[in-house]
């Protein structure tokens, strides 16, 4: 048994009526005028969506439950993004604290490179360094942690660098202090106008590093 979502052809409806689909099966068919309409369209689209899509990603794990945190990782989540408005910070690190963690259920293993990969085209160098390495900043604080001793150590590779300090104080105060109910949690509907200006700077290219 199939299940079609769309139009009686099987196609997802548009964002708008007045828009036309593209037609050519694969993409080295496409033509000019193909790609001159996705264009202006995902100009739109994104426009529109981005921040609907971005929230949700981290909206999605709002009911998960817990593996043994007392909180889960959307309300830790909106808990480090609080403390940080609270403190007075700024928006763009105000949406790295909300969104540091947002792959750390889809990607565990290596969740600061999500984030980091997500937001770099907009935010600052530091706040992409921040992200990307905050993980594993975060095993200094593995005390006593039977299987983590080893990467207790691992931030002292980066001892020096000009954001090795901004991101073990993030690390101290927004992310391994906020795990606890009780603490501020503002909804996630009010980081939602910091996170459209953010996404509404012109993107950067981040080019991938070379092994």
């Amino acid at each position: 048994m199939s299940h079609r979502l769309g139009d009686d052809a099987g196609r997802t409806p548009l964002l708008r009526p007045d828009w036309g689909y593209v037609d050519p099966p694969a993409l080295d068919a496409f033509r000019a005028e193909d790609w001159s309409r996705l264009r202006e369209q995902r100009r739109i689209f994104d426009a529109e969506q981005h921040v609907k899509h971005v929230l949700r990603l981290l909206e999605a794990s709002a009911a998960d439950p817990s593996f043994g945190y007392q909180v889960n990782n959307f309300r830790h989540c909106l808990q480090s993004a609080t403390a940080a408005m609270i403190d007075g910070r700024d928006e763009e690190y105000i949406v790295v604290a909300l969104l540091h963690d947002v792959g750390y259920t889809v990607c565990p293993t290596n969740h600061g490179a999500f984030a980091a990969s997500l937001l770099g085209p907009y935010v600052s160098d530091a706040a992409r360094w921040l992200l990307e390495h905050h993980q594993i900043f975060l095993a200094h604080h593995y005390n006593d942690h039977p299987e983590e001793a080893d990467n207790a150590t691992q931030r002292e590779l980066w001892r020096g660098h000009p954001h090795f300090e901004a991101t073990a104080g993030f690390v101290e105060r927004y992310d391994q202090t906020t795990i606890m109910p009780g603490q501020p949690e503002a909804p996630l509907a009010s980081f939602a106008p910091m996170l459209a200006r953010l996404l509404s700077r012109p993107p950067r290219l981040i080019i991938p590093r070379e092994d």
